[in-house]
């Protein structure tokens, strides 16, 4: 009888790792959405607010400064 039981144990556990193997779940949650609701939430908070907001005025003189270099680029047709 032993032998029989560590079978149906056996059985039992392959079954259960075969019933995880299938398609993951979709999310529920469009990526873009929900990076833009944690940006948000992100530029809020008290903590963390400040080196968001910080980041974001970086990157907009970072694209002004790429503007006016492209507007005083000889090269450029």
């Amino acid at each position: 009888m032993t032998h029989s039981r560590a079978g149906v144990a056996a059985v039992a556990l392959v079954a259960l790792l075969l019933a995880g193997c299938g398609k993951p779940a979709t999310p529920k949650v469009d990526p873009v959405t929900e990076k833009a609701e944690a940006t948000e939430r992100a530029r809020q908070r008290d903590y963390g607010g400040k080196e968001v907001r910080a980041l974001e005025d970086a990157k907009k003189i970072e694209n002004d400064i790429n503007k006016k270099a492209e507007a005083r680029d000889p090269d450029a047709k």
